[in-house]
């Protein structure tokens, strides 16, 4: 199972114009990044997510499904939010979310790009 998600996580991500996987810092797991600026990471065991989201995203997401996502220790209190990847997921949902953070911190030019 988490080789499917890693894999279907992976084919969203680099979907997106000039995506790249890169691990971050000491780790091995698939982290994705735009032009260097990281946009979502996975946890060593696969069994998670985080990404990017803005304002009032975080609170929502943990407050309605509380068994899928939460806060991420570090960057949780810079509103990047948890996925919870072992759990049923709804993956145009997680589509979605994806799209947002890398439109976030991805440069205008490029974020236009998935709208278009």
């Amino acid at each position: 199972m988490v080789d499917d998600v890693a894999a279907r996580l992976r084919e969203i991500c680099l979907a997106l114009p000039e995506a790249e996987e890169k691990p971050f810092g000491g780790h091995t797991a698939p982290s994705y990044r735009v032009r260097d600026k990281l946009f979502l990471m996975t946890s060593e065991d696969g069994r998670s997510m985080t990404f990017k989201a803005g304002p009032g995203v975080q609170e929502a997401l943990v407050s309605s499904q509380p068994e899928r996502f939460f806060v991420p220790a570090y960057v949780g209190a810079k509103g990047w939010v948890g996925a919870r990847l072992d759990v049923e997921q709804d993956w145009a949902e997680i589509d979605e979310l994806v799209r947002d953070s890398y439109r976030l911190v991805a440069p205008k030019r490029l974020a236009a790009l998935i709208d278009a």
